[in-house]
């Protein structure tokens, strides 16, 4: 007879983003405009950066992030570079601590 697997209700995986410093915030601040490059989108990066520096849940973010392979914005203080560099050097299990 094969153990049954425990099902964790889906607040769970969630339930982190209650306390995120983001929560309310909009998310323009965190995603890309189509077109943005250069100096506007690292200006715009900088800005969410220095929300997520803060936030009490800043690395469960990041590894949520990473886990999902999520392509867009920033998530956890980690950008959609640094995010897509983690995941080539096969890190994804965890987030640098890079006092973001």
């Amino acid at each position: 007879m094969r153990a049954k697997k425990r099902i964790r209700p889906l607040a769970d995986v969630w339930e982190w983003q209650m306390e995120a410093a983001c929560r309310g915030l909009d998310g323009a601040v965190f995603y890309s405009p189509a077109g943005e490059r250069g100096i506007e989108r690292a200006r715009r990066e900088e800005r969410a950066r220095s929300v997520c520096q803060a936030c009490p849940v800043r690395e469960k973010c990041a590894l949520f992030a990473l886990a999902l392979g999520e392509p867009y914005g920033v998530w956890g203080g980690l950008t959609e570079a640094e995010r897509r560099h983690i995941a080539r050097q096969g890190q994804a299990g965890r987030a640098p601590s890079r006092g973001r």
